[in-house]
């Protein structure tokens, strides 16, 4: 047999057996998808940008083959911590404290305080008592439950953690603890204070609020995500650069030496892949070819 035949033929085998580890994937018809494929740049093999929501309807998570398909072509998976780490967990639950001896009674008048306190009591059925010096930005969190129409509640990145220990893959942080901590150490607690108050405050707006945001999120569209975040009244504008902008220039560098290495599944807020400053951007200026997969 011709040597050049069976050279040939065994190229053709290879490529075959090699796009069969690494399937192609369909690319959606415009920008509206919370999942992007990064190639170009010398990039052996491409990585994957994924959009997440922090707490959801537990029914509502559904990932697309598509998507399962972009974790299984990935080596690992990055979130913004790794919250598959139970030592970093415990280390998040001492670090949700104010420092310098900070409680919430410093923050507040009485009538404010016992409004809150009452709330807690009341609505959530939560004692507030060990609840005095935490970072009144958790306790906001706290109220999320509250404004859901379900009692099965998880997050997109808890059920995103369980697919990817299914297909074993391992899971990385791009921030630590200590890092989102200090973030939110940057805010005044004085200000953390006046929100949560509006907060109780204003619940049914708040609650419409977080039915559109949840709305558009599982629509996939990102200029409507984008303007939530520019969202005056409910948004964080004032901070945007703490909170978003310095953070993804943060990742960009660290995935400009990860990505180079291995092929990445990176999973993080919705809200980091937006607008001139979000990562979809940034790595497009950093030289990388992004593409909107399929994702339903």
């Amino acid at each position: 047999m011709n040597i050049i035949k069976v050279l040939g033929a065994m190229f053709f085998f290879c490529s075959c057996n090699a796009q069969s580890i690494q399937p192609g994937l369909k690319m959606n018809s415009d920008d509206n998808s919370l999942l992007w494929e990064v190639s170009g740049k010398g990039l052996a093999r491409p990585s994957y940008l994924f959009g997440t929501f922090h707490l959801m309807c537990k029914d509502d998570i559904q990932f697309s083959s598509q998507l399962k398909t972009a974790l299984s072509n990935s080596s690992l998976m990055y979130m913004e911590m790794d919250m598959d780490d139970p030592a970093m967990l415990l280390g998040g639950l001492m670090m949700m404290n104010m420092k310098d001896g900070k409680k919430l009674q410093d923050l507040y008048t009485m009538a404010e305080y016992q409004k809150i306190e009452a709330f807690f009591k009341d609505s959530l059925g939560t004692p507030f008592s060990f609840m005095q010096r935490i970072k009144p930005f958790f306790l906001v969190a706290m109220l999320y439950p509250k404004m859901m129409p379900c009692k099965t509640i998880s997050g997109v990145e808890e059920e995103l953690m369980k697919l990817a220990k299914e297909q074993k893959k391992e899971i990385k942080g791009l921030e630590t603890m200590e890092f989102q901590s200090a973030v939110f150490d940057s805010i005044p607690y004085e200000e953390q204070a006046k929100e949560l108050l509006k907060s109780i405050d204003s619940l049914p707006a708040y609650k419409k609020y977080f039915d559109t945001m949840i709305h558009v999120y599982k629509s996939q569209r990102l200029s409507e995500i984008e303007n939530l975040f520019k969202d005056t009244e409910f948004g964080m504008e004032n901070h945007q650069d703490l909170l978003l902008n310095d953070r993804n220039k943060n990742w960009v560098a660290q995935l400009k030496t990860i990505m180079p290495a291995e092929s990445v599944f990176v999973a993080v807020g919705a809200g980091h892949l937006v607008g001139k400053e979000g990562l979809i951007n940034l790595l497009r200026k950093e030289g990388y070819t992004l593409k909107p997969v399929l994702n339903k």
